[in-house]
C-alpha cells in the first residue's frame, strides 16, 4: 500500500532523471522515507537516485525480471518506505518492441498499480501540451496518468500558458526553469557516475529546492497516496515459458514467455540450505555496475561479498571466488595497469583454478590489454589472450537471452537467462578461447558465440540479471564454495 509514483517522459532526454532526484531531495526534506526504483537495465542514473535518496536504487526491467521478480523486489524494498518513485526509461510506451509494451515503463506502471507522472520538454511549447499529454492519456486508457511536469519552461508566465492550454485534463503540476549550470556531467555511455566528485550533494540539494519551490508536493503526494493495494503477481513463467529454466533452448527468436523457472523450481532453489563463501567484489571508480537484486541474490544463497579496488588496493583479499561487474575501466585503464601486483593477484587466482565471473569491463580487465582510442595499449591481467579495443561508437546495445553451451561455473548446459548490452569495445583474441555461450539479440533473433572460458575464469560482454533465472546465481555461489571446500 505504500504510495507510489511512476516518473515517465515523453521520450529520453527530457528530464526524468531531474525531476526524480529534485523529488527525492523535496521529499526527505518534508521527512519522508523515499525508496528510489530506476526501469529498465540502466546503471547510471541509479546513481543519483541513491545519492539524492540516501537510499539503494533498485533496477526494475519486465523483460529481464518478469513480473513476479519485479513485483517482490518492490515489494521488499519498500517495507520501510513513506514513497516510492520509480523512474521510466525512455518514453513512456517504448520497450524490447514497436508493437508491444514488453519491458516499457507503462507495463511496470500497470504491474505496480502506480500513477504516472509524464515529463515532457516544454521549450518553446504553448498549447501543443495538450495535445501531447491528451495523446500520452488517451493512448492506454487504463493506465493512470495522472499529470504532466512541463521542463526547460522560460518563466512562471510561461508555467501559468501550459496550465491553462491543458485546463487541467490532465493537470500541469509544475514545472522546472531552464538550469544550465545544475546540468549533470555526461559520458559516451550517458550520465557519468553521481560520485560525489563529479556531482557535488549541493547540486542535487538545488535541485531539491527548485521542485519544493516550482512544482506541486501537496498534489503530487496526494496523488502518490491514492494508489491502491498491490495486485497479485503472476508466477513469473506464462503459458509457453520454458520450464524448469536450465532446460535446452528451443529454437527460434526469443520468447517473449521468458526464461524464468516455474514456481516449484524456485522454490526449490530458496529451500536448499545456504553454502558459505566469500566471493570478491571489484567495486571502485573502474567497476561498479551491478544489479543490485544479483548481489541480493548471492547473499540470500550464502556468499559473503567483499569489496576491493582493483584501482587502489595493493593486493587481493582472501576470497573463494572474484565477481568483476562492468564500469569504465577503459577510463581508468592506466591506473588499473599501474596496480602491478593486483593483477599479478587475479592471474595467480586464476591459475590456482579460483572461479572468476566478469561482465563487461570485468572482461576487458581479463584481457590481455586496453586499447583506448589514442591507440595507447594498457596491460590487463592476462588471462584472455587478446584486447579490449574501444570504438568511438556503439559495438552493440540491447537485450539478449543467453544459453550454456557447455558446463560453465554458472551451471551445466542450457542454461538460460537474460541480461543487456551497451558497450564501445570489441575483444580481439590472439589465440583460440572456448566460446560457451549463445547469445540471441531480443530484436532481430541474430545468434552469435560468446561467452569466453579460460580455465576456471568466465568473461562475457552481458551485464546479466538473475531475476531471470536464479538457477546462474546458484550455480556461480556453488563453485566459489566449491573451491572454498578444496582450499582448506
Amino acid at each position: 500500500m505504500v504510495a507510489r509514483l511512476v516518473i515517465a517522459g515523453t521520450a529520453s532526454g527530457v528530464g526524468k532523471t531531474t525531476v526524480t532526484v529534485g523529488l527525492s531531495r523535496a521529499l526527505r526534506a518534508r521527512g519522508l522515507r523515499v525508496a528510489v526504483f530506476k526501469c529498465g537495465p540502466d546503471y547510471l542514473d541509479p546513481t543519483y537516485h541513491a545519492r539524492a535518496a540516501d537510499a539503494p536504487c533498485h533496477n526494475l526491467d519486465g523483460w529481464m525480471m518478469g513480473r513476479e521478480a519485479v513485483a517482490a523486489t518492490f515489494a521488499r524494498t519498500t517495507r520501510d518506505a513513506d514513497i516510492a518513485l520509480i523512474e521510466g526509461v525512455m518514453g513512456l510506451y517504448d520497450g524490447v518492441s514497436p508493437t508491444g509494451d514488453q519491458g516499457s515503463t507503462a507495463e511496470l506502471a500497470r504491474w505496480l498499480a502506480a500513477p504516472v507522472l509524464l515529463v515532457c520538454d516544454a521549450g518553446g511549447m504553448a498549447r501543443s501540451i495538450a495535445a501531447l499529454a491528451r495523446g500520452f492519456a488517451a493512448f492506454d486508457p487504463a493506465l493512470a496518468l495522472a499529470g504532466v511536469i512541463a521542463n526547460r519552461i522560460g518563466s512562471r508566465g510561461h508555467l501559468d500558458i501550459l496550465r491553462q492550454a491543458t485546463a487541467g485534463d490532465p493537470p500541469v503540476l509544475g514545472g522546472l526553469p531552464k538550469q544550465p549550470a545544475l546540468a549533470f556531467p555526461e559520458r559516451h555511455l550517458g550520465l557519468r557516475t553521481a560520485d560525489r566528485a563529479s556531482v557535488p550533494d549541493a547540486q542535487l540539494s538545488a535541485w531539491g529546492d527548485q521542485v519544493a519551490e516550482w512544482l506541486d508536493l501537496d498534489a503530487i503526494l496526494a496523488i502518490a497516496r491514492r494508489a491502491g493495494s498491490l495486485p497479485a503477481p503472476d508466477d513469473g513463467a506464462p503459458a509457453g515459458a520454458p520450464a524448469p529454466a536450465g532446460a535446452p533452448a528451443s529454437a527460434g527468436p526469443v520468447s517473449d514467455a521468458g526464461v524464468i523457472p516455474a514456481a516449484p523450481a524456485r522454490a526449490a532453489i530458496h529451500a536448499a540450505p545456504p553454502v558459505r563463501c566469500r566471493i570478491g567484489l571489484a567495486f571502485d571508480e573502474a567497476f561498479h555496475f551491478y544489479y543490485d537484486d544479483n548481489l541480493r541474490r548471492l547473499e540470500q544463497l550464502g556468499a559473503e561479498l567483499v569489496r576491493f579496488s582493483p584501482v587502489h588496493d595493493v593486493r587481493l583479499p582472501d576470497v573463494d571466488g572474484l565477481y568483476l561487474g562492468g564500469g569504465y575501466p577503459e577510463v581508468h585503464a592506466e591506473a588499473l595497469a599501474g596496480n602491478a601486483t593486483m593483477r599479478a593477484d587475479v592471474a595467480a587466482f586464476a591459475a590456482a583454478r579460483g572461479p572468476i565471473y566478469a561482465e563487461c569491463g570485468g572482461l576487458m580487465y581479463l584481457a590481455n590489454a586496453i586499447e583506448t582510442l589514442d591507440g595507447r595499449r594498457h596491460d590487463m591481467v592476462g588471462i584472455i589472450p587478446g584486447h579490449a579495443a574501444m570504438r568511438d561508437r556503439l559495438a552493440a546495445l540491447g537485450y539478449v537471452e543467453v544459453e550454456t553451451q557447455d558446463q560453465t561455473l554458472l551451471g551445466g548446459p542450457g542454461l538460460r537467462f537474460r541480461g543487456h548490452q551497451f558497450r564501445y569495445s570489441e575483444l580481439e583474441l590472439t589465440a583460440p578461447v572456448d566460446h560457451v555461450f549463445t547469445l540471441r539479440r531480443r530484436r532481430g533473433g541474430e545468434v552469435t558465440k560468446e561467452g569466453y572460458r579460460v580455465g576456471s575464469a568466465l568473461g562475457s560482454y552481458v551485464h546479466a540479471h538473475w531475476a531471470s533465472n536464479p538457477l546462474a546465481a546458484r550455480g556461480l555461489v556453488t563453485a566459489c564454495a566449491d573451491y572454498a571446500k578444496g582450499r582448506r
